[in-house]
């Protein structure tokens, strides 16, 4: 497929998203939004695919939202707005569906919708110089999409502090609300993003996968019926071929050889 605002790489196991719109700090457009969640769930769709990087080109990684759609929308009629709404809410419904591990590597700026993708990446690794920060209420908005996300990652007194105050924090900052896991110096972020990518790319796909399953199944589910539901999926581990060759590879004392079965 051609895109027209994101890049799509694969090297190795790795495939590398990157938002393509540097000149406008990468916004989440209608279209950018739509090829984004295409390419997540191209890579999420090859087997051989085990991590999916996601940045941004330039010095942002994502300004969130475009300003000149939203105008857009003050003359569009409320079917209309609901619809394309629901279609928009794909994108960040994508990171509860997939089976492949979406890792953040966020380069620079990544406000009101940027923030909401780092939200929702399994893991986020950021550089010291980016900034974060929920401003729609600068604009009479609501991150009304992302919330969930963002509430997920931080608690939410901390959601309902950022989202009232419209403020921008550091990427340290954002490390102690646990909305990124790592900061790394700027000049080092893509290389510790791939060594993190790969590390993860090493393990049994299929253990990922249940792995992920068992996380967002469950986080809603009765504690009780959560200890069945686990039941089952370490069911199928044990019975599995990655399994059996995980247990061998470690008393030979060599890499596993994981097919994900």
């Amino acid at each position: 497929m051609n895109y027209e605002t994101i890049l799509y790489e694969v090297s190795g196991n790795v495939a590398k998203i990157t938002l393509n719109l540097p000149e406008m700090r990468n916004p989440l457009t209608e279209k950018s939004a739509n090829e984004l969640l295409l390419a997540i769930r191209k890579a999420d769709d090859d087997s051989a695919i085990r991590a999916i990087v996601l940045t941004g080109a330039g010095k942002a990684f994502s300004a969130g939202g475009n300003l000149k759609e939203f105008k857009k929308n003050l003359e569009k009629k409320a079917p209309e707005l609901y619809f394309e709404g629901k279609a928009s809410t794909e994108l960040f419904k994508v990171g509860a569906e997939i089976k492949t591990p979406l890792i953040a590597s966020v380069n620079g700026p990544a406000l009101g919708g940027g923030t909401g993708l780092v939200a929702m990446s399994h893991l986020a690794i950021a550089s010291t110089e980016v900034k974060l920060g929920l401003t729609e209420l600068k604009l009479g908005l609501v991150p009304f999409v992302i919330m969930p996300w963002v509430r997920r990652a931080i608690g939410d007194r901390n959601m309902m502090e950022l989202m009232l105050t419209a403020e921008i924090i550091s990427a340290q900052q954002a490390k102690d609300l646990n909305l990124v896991h790592r900061v790394v110096e700027h000049d080092e972020l893509d290389a510790e993003t791939m060594k993190l990518a790969k590390q993860v790319a090493s393990f049994s796909p299929l253990a990922v996968q249940l792995s992920l399953d068992a996380f967002y199944t469950t986080e809603q589910m009765d504690l009780m019926k959560s200890f069945d539901y686990l039941t089952n999926l370490r069911l199928v581990s044990f019975m599995s071929e990655d399994l059996r060759e995980g247990a061998t590879a470690f008393l030979e004392k060599r890499r596993p050889n994981w097919t994900g079965k």
